[in-house]
């Protein structure tokens, strides 16, 4: 078993391990440390005893690996019918790592009984080896509960190695409930995927501690390896010449049945999500107050006008928090991972959480007063001076 284990002998119930936990996972009773319920064995009251009666043992044994194979990624298919764009995504993604592990990529695609075969093209063309598909009416709506079923038992049946969700709403809710059902591993918001062929890791960095730092995670004793990204993280692949889409169908269980049944659908917010559009304009504080965003809005429009695309205004977190803008346009790791063609970044320092969610975008074009600023290591083209300046000068320069 894993967990904290105290030393009763080395114990001198100094209290130390109390004052440094912060999940009132200890007590000292009777000058003795007992382990409680909150203890998640994060190791912070075993760097801080000083007698050294506190130990984190972890049961290493996990699973037997043996015998799991090829990667899977999870293809949502969306309201209207047509796979998501992150899946898409995460194929391309997917291709690299099967050939760097040198094994096959699996596209998995759950869709209505009657649907053609345009998504499990469309999987093939992004770079899948198999469409592992299954056909059901219990499948048309996002039922996590039918889904997670279906899932989990082709997992237990045919054994992957790695399974890779997008992390939207719906795939933020099913991929815990099928690590949890088949016990191994998940990590969420990944914005870097790499294999480590030798030892058969798949490694997953995410920002960590609030985005001050990257922590790149392994699940070295349970299979399959799992993990979630943000649409926009990784682009999508350029479509591949493919002949007939190597399609295998399978049946879902005629006991799986959900208790959720959909009555209505209506779409959540007004206008074009920041997530799709060609070109973005980011402010962050540095663009002094709300009331600039009148030119800054009429930037993005004159952009979008010689772009001949949709120019959106996106935010950080701290414009978000000070109610200039609301969180549906927040870009960022805690916000919208974006991928445009062109971001204009508007007096954004660049925590890393931010730059984390923009790691798609083409062609980024950042203005910051700060020379030193983390978006300048992101950034294209670099403009050090007062970004409300520069927004007024490009006004002028496109309105001519």
């Amino acid at each position: 078993m894993s967990g904290l284990v105290v030393d009763a002998e080395k114990c001198v119930g100094c209290g130390r391990c109390v004052r440094t936990c912060a999940n009132d996972g200890i007590e000292v009773v009777e000058r003795r440390a007992r382990v409680l319920d909150g203890c998640v064995s994060c190791g912070m009251c075993v760097d801080a005893c000083p007698v050294g009666a506190l130990a984190v043992e972890r049961d290493e044994s996990g699973a037997d690996t043996s015998g799991y194979r090829d990667i899977w990624v999870f293809s949502q298919v969306g309201a209207d019918g047509v796979v998501l764009p992150v899946a898409l995504e995460l194929v391309g993604k997917g291709r690299e790592l099967a050939d760097e592990r040198g094994c096959r990529l699996v596209a998995v695609l759950g869709e209505h009984s009657d649907a053609d075969d345009a998504n499990a093209r469309a999987l093939a063309a992004a770079g899948a080896d198999e469409v592992l598909r299954t056909c059901d009416d219990r499948l048309a709506h996002t039922d996590v509960e039918c889904y997670a079923a279906w899932l989990c038992a082709l997992a237990l049946e045919r054994r992957p190695e790695v399974i890779l969700y997008g992390a939207t709403n719906f795939g933020r809710e099913l991929a815990p409930r099928v690590a949890v059902t088949l016990q191994t591993g998940l990590t969420a918001d990944c914005t870097i995927l790499e294999m480590d062929c030798e030892r058969g890791l798949l490694q997953q960095t995410r920002p960590a501690f609030g985005g001050n730092l990257m922590a790149t995670i392994v699940c070295p004793n349970h299979r399959p390896q799992m993990a979630t990204v943000r649409p926009g993280i990784f682009p999508a692949p350029e479509p591949r010449e493919v002949g007939e889409a190597n399609v295998t169908d399978v049946l879902l269980d005629a006991a799986v049945y959900g208790r959720v049944n959909v009555l209505s659908r209506e779409k959540a917010g007004q206008g074009a999500s920041i997530a799709d559009a060609p070109a973005l304009v980011v402010v962050g504080r540095g663009i002094g107050s709300k009331k600039a965003l009148a030119r800054v809005r009429r930037l993005a429009e004159l952009l979008g006008e010689r772009l001949g695309c949709a120019c959106e205004i996106g935010c950080t977190r701290p414009v978000v928090e000070a109610g200039w803008l609301d969180y549906s346009h927040q870009v960022g790791q805690t916000g919208v991972s974006v991928a445009p063609r062109l971001l204009v970044s508007l007096g954004v320092s660049g925590a890393i959480q931010h730059l984390a969610g923009i790691s798609g975008a083409e062609t980024v074009v950042a203005v910051n007063e700060d020379a030193d600023a983390p978006i300048f290591g992101a950034a294209n083209y670099k403009v050090v001076g007062d970004c409300m300046t520069v927004v007024d000068e490009l006004i002028a320069q496109l309105e001519k």
